[in-house]
């Protein structure tokens, strides 16, 4: 199975969760671009399972190797073509749930779409796993954009009730962005963050999981950069973050809060700083009608709990027509938000860098 996205550029991803493999296709990229191995497997690291606090006990290296595109560290303008083995891979635990659906995982609708053969091993295409190849395609871009003045950053803004210090969205310190994406629990008070791995084991002790929010701030990107509707800015995030099969809800500056304030307290007043063009506050998180405006990209996406629990559920079997009990067996996050902070930065720069290459081009 393989699903496709882009305009100027071209991802198609493949594989599955407990497949040999699973990796991405790359076109539109331009021709001689740097490629930073190590820094692409440093970001890919960030993740891999069996790492941090509540993480999935598969253990899988997650080395990315390259078939295809890059010829002595650059892009030779053919198609770019990555893989990840699965060298962990175990199917056998999920032939007993072809028939008792699990709750709110995609068995049903999946067998609905695709008939009673498809591959639903730990999620099959559908699974969390996949987002190993957005982060191959997103780490390449990402070094694409750091090359242009764009910085990606992002962080546990909560787990459950437990909550960090939010970014700056006016005026953050790019210093504080780098030391983020180096620390092996993605937060800005380190002290919130033993609040939040704390309150993940506590949920993982009881067999269940929690959900978490993940806020990503985008700098240096162009002013002026978008259209209105269909394309504008936030709309080609907004496909790819709900491209993460975790996500719930997404929500650019404020974003679901502005629906409880008033327009004067939510307007942000323009001002002129460094004979600039900025404004006080960043309720609109950077984009103003698809369009951004010079401000910090700002905004957040919801990850819900995994659905993969220990405690029983009752679910139906679909042969006999009769609910079952089901407790869930295999290897799964308690905080399925935990990795995937790289990933949305991985979409972020997706979204971001084929709008940098459609806008080069015109």
């Amino acid at each position: 199975m393989e699903s496709e996205w882009g305009n100027a550029l071209h991802i198609t991803v493949f594989g599955a969760s407990h497949a040999p493999e699973l990796g991405v296709r790359i076109t539109g990229l331009p021709k001689g671009l740097p490629v930073d191995l190590d820094a692409l497997q440093t970001f890919l690291d960030r993740r891999a399972p069996g790492n941090g606090a509540g993480s999935t006990p598969r253990r899988e290296p997650d080395r990315v190797v390259i078939r295809s595109g890059l010829t002595n560290g650059q892009t030779d303008g053919g198609e770019l073509v990555a893989v990840i083995e699965n060298k962990n891979a175990d199917p056998a635990p999920y032939a007993a749930y072809r028939d008792v659906p699990r709750p709110s995982h995609v068995d049903y609708p999946a067998r609905l779409r695709f008939g009673e053969d498809v591959d639903l091993s730990g999620g099959g295409h559908f699974s969390g796993r996949m987002t190993a190849a957005y982060c191959i395609a997103g780490g390449i871009a990402l070094q694409q954009l750091s090359r242009t003045g764009v910085q990606i950053a992002a962080h546990l803004l909560s787990v459950g009730d437990v909550f960090d210090t939010p970014f700056d969205p006016v005026d953050p310190d790019p210093a504080v962005l780098t030391a983020l994406r180096k620390k092996p629990f993605p937060v800005l008070d380190d002290a919130c963050g033993e609040r939040m791995r704390e309150r993940i084991e506590a949920v993982q002790r009881a067999g269940d999981s929690i959900g978490g929010v993940i806020e990503c701030i985008v700098t240096g990107f162009p002013k002026g950069r978008g259209t209105p509707l269909f394309s504008g800015v936030d709309s080609r995030l907004a496909a790819l973050l709900f491209a993460v099969p975790a996500v719930r809800g997404v929500g650019f500056g404020s974003g679901f809060a502005s629906s409880q304030m008033t327009g004067s307290a939510h307007n942000d007043l323009y001002c002129l700083k460094g004979g600039e063009v900025r404004t006080e506050t960043n309720r609109h998180g950077g984009i103003l009608g698809g369009i951004t405006t010079g401000m910090p990209i700002v905004f957040t996406a919801a990850i819900k709990p995994t659905p993969s629990i220990a405690l029983p559920q009752r679910t139906l079997n679909r042969k006999t027509g009769e609910q079952e009990t089901l407790a869930i067996k295999g290897r799964h996050d308690a905080c399925i938000a935990v990795r995937a902070v790289p990933v949305i930065e991985a979409v972020a720069a997706l979204a971001l860098y084929d709008l940098f290459l459609e806008e080069t081009k015109c």
